[in-house]
């Protein structure tokens, strides 16, 4: 488990058997219950998002795109799933240091979740990696949005957190077809964003679709 998210379960789980403990030594529930439910509340959070970021963790997202999938199944709509990765973040990492890599993660989460829809799920699949589900969403809307996310970094002034800093995504962008599991989604839109990341910084690139199945018995 990162360490960044163990410090504060560690902490929920120590308030939870501290109030456990003086239920069990006065017998009285009462006045607990409040900070009871605070601290489950707590514990709820955690399990669902990423402590470094405030974005979604990985199984959440995941969880995410496996409701919008049979969304789609139900419904018919298509939608966009997003995979993006800052350029560069090792070599920030060995230029400016663990503490500014982070916060570079933290200022991209921050902007993505300021720029998107409500409905929008944003959440990190790996260490330098996020994904976004995009319900009802067609691909040229979906870019639209990306480049809304983009153009709020580019505003952004780095070099007040570390001089010479510079930061960009590039990304991979795919819609659902049919018979699509979140995994196969989240694999194919990885893969675009591996050919963006070959095109160079600030890349973005679109994954083609499966074939639909061919059946030899199936008349016009």
């Amino acid at each position: 488990m990162p360490a960044d998210l163990n410090q504060p379960l560690t902490k929920a789980r120590q308030q939870l058997s501290q109030l456990i403990q003086q239920i069990k030594e006065t017998g009285q529930q009462d006045n607990l219950l409040p900070t009871l439910e605070t601290v489950l509340t707590q514990l709820d959070s955690l399990t669902q998002h990423d402590h470094l970021t405030g974005a979604l963790n990985r199984r959440a997202l995941l969880a995410a795109l496996e409701a919008e999938l049979a969304r789609s199944y139900r419904t018919g709509h298509t939608f966009t799933l997003a995979v993006i990765s800052i350029d560069g973040l090792e070599q920030i990492l060995e230029q400016h240091g663990q503490a500014i890599a982070k916060k570079v993660l933290q200022l991209m989460a921050q902007d993505a979740l300021d720029i998107l829809r409500t409905l929008d799920s944003f959440g990190r699949v790996a260490a330098n990696e996020f994904a976004i589900v995009m319900p009802t969403t067609w691909l040229d809307q979906s870019l639209k949005a990306l480049a809304r996310v983009r153009k709020r970094l580019t505003e952004r002034d780095w070099h007040t957190l570390a001089v010479g800093l510079q930061v960009s995504f590039s990304a991979g962008v795919t819609t659902n077809a049919i018979k699509d599991s979140a995994d196969s989604m989240l694999q194919r839109a990885t893969k675009a964003l591996m050919q963006a990341k070959a095109k160079g910084p600030d890349s973005l690139a679109e994954a083609e679709l499966p074939l639909p199945d061919f059946d030899p018995d199936a008349h016009d």
